[in-house]
């Protein structure tokens, strides 16, 4: 079994490729919350479903309805059977205020983040709420791509399965 920061590497890795798929110019982040060493949710920045997908305006700057990784993972698992009480949340960027009210609100107990937002209040507010935060230091494996790659398509597929054998009501 591997360790807990074989785990957290491999997650964070994976919170990088889904970072990938964020149509943002600017700053694309992934989102991977686990819960029992299980992925029950994931995120990237992105627009609300209708919308069309550029994040920026012409002039560069962020279009206000774009929502963040972590609140689209949030937002997903809140449609699911799962809860995130006491699950862990791995960032490829720290959380803004306005996730981290989310992230407390989910029952989210640990968060791991690679990079700094511009603003560190949302690490202080998941602070003062108790919330277990870790920044992730050690090199994120870009040249292990392809095997993440193939692991989250596995997960995928696994999943997919799984709901093909739910009882239709």
């Amino acid at each position: 079994m591997a360790d807990q920061q074989e785990l957290d590497g491999a997650y964070i890795n994976m919170a990088f490729e889904w970072a990938k798929l964020s149509k943002a110019d600017r700053k694309q982040v992934g989102a991977i919350i686990v819960k029992e060493s299980q992925i029950i949710s994931d995120g990237f920045n992105g627009t609300p479903r209708g919308f069309d997908n550029a994040c920026e305006d012409g002039a560069g700057k962020t279009k206000p309805e774009v929502l963040h990784a972590e609140s689209n993972a949030i937002l997903k698992l809140s449609k699911s059977t799962q809860s995130g009480d006491g699950a862990t949340l791995y960032l490829t960027c720290s959380p803004c205020y306005d996730c981290a009210k989310l992230i407390i609100q989910a029952g989210i107990s640990r968060v791991v983040y690679k990079e700094v937002y511009r603003s560190r209040a949302g690490l202080l507010l998941l602070e003062r709420a108790g919330v277990e935060i870790d920044r992730f230091f050690k090199t994120v494996d870009k040249s292990n791509t392809e095997k993440v790659s193939e692991s989250i398509a596995s997960i995928v597929r696994e999943q997919r399965g799984s709901l093909r054998n739910l009882p239709h009501g």
